[in-house]
């Protein structure tokens, strides 16, 4: 692609429609053109030089000489970028409000439960989760492989924010490794995780639950590659879901009669 069809390619990129980038490209080639010349510069029909150029002039980005022929000079560049700038910032600012006068008071992932299908974008999910706690976490790893270091890294944050951070684990070796890097949450060692049983060809994987309104449940089962399970989830975080009413409500006993300091 030439220097020309790169540059225009970039307007456009910018906001400006193919035939604007064209005809300002042109413009910048030549100290001052006429319709003419800025057809014979651009490939723009002469029929369409006319108006494009004149939205350009609207936009600030070229002047226009009251001659005849008229004759149309491409601003500076400087003054040019700096225009388009101010016309993304406006679009953007735009698009914002705009977006935000449909978004409804209580939005989608508020009110049902989702699924997830990667363990990568489960990882995140979980990580936003934990970012956004306030009161209190409760995490139970059913198996081992899907302990990571961001989602340690993002519990002792929100440790270090003061929230109450639980987290049950299936053995001690699991517990020590924790411990390495999170000195502070309470780790229970609940036996019982050991044992989790398998539903169809999956098994537990995580159980998380955030301020007593996020949830978020896992399963891991064999993949492609040896030793590396494939981890699906779903999660809720509203208060008007049967799953994670019940999530909650279970939780939250096991909170109180096991995962609590005595």
């Amino acid at each position: 692609m030439s220097s020309e069809g790169s540059a225009a390619e970039a307007l456009v990129q910018l906001g400006l429609t193919e035939y604007e980038a064209k005809c300002f490209v042109a413009l910048v080639r030549v100290k001052q053109g006429t319709a003419k010349e800025v057809s014979q510069l651009s490939d723009v029909p002469r029929s369409r030089v006319y108006d494009t150029v004149e939205r350009l002039h609207r936009r600030g980005l070229v002047d226009v000489q009251q001659s005849e022929p008229r004759q149309y000079r491409a601003v500076s560049k400087k003054e040019a970028l700096k225009r388009l700038r101010e016309d993304y910032d406006d679009s953007l600012e735009a698009a914002g409000a705009a977006l935000e006068a449909v978004e409804s008071a209580e939005t989608q992932e508020d009110k049902g439960m989702w699924a997830i299908a990667d363990a990568d974008q489960v990882s995140d999910r979980i990580g936003t989760l934990l970012d956004d706690a306030e009161e209190d976490v409760h995490l139970i790893l059913a198996d081992k492989t899907t302990l990571e270091d961001d989602v340690v890294d993002r519990l002792t944050a929100a440790s270090d924010r003061g929230v109450t951070v639980v987290v049950e684990v299936p053995s001690e070796e699991v517990r020590d490794s924790i411990r390495e890097t999170l000195p502070d949450p309470h780790i229970v060692v609940s036996s019982g995780l050991r044992e989790t049983r398998q539903v169809v060809e999956k098994w537990p994987g995580r159980l998380l639950m955030v301020d007593h309104r996020a949830i978020l449940a896992s399963g891991v089962e064999e993949s492609d590659l040896p030793g590396i399970p494939r981890e699906t989830a779903v999660w809720s975080n509203g208060h008007n879901h049967g799953f994670a009413a019940w999530i909650r409500e279970l939780l939250g006993d096991r909170l109180d009669d096991t995962a609590r300091p005595k």
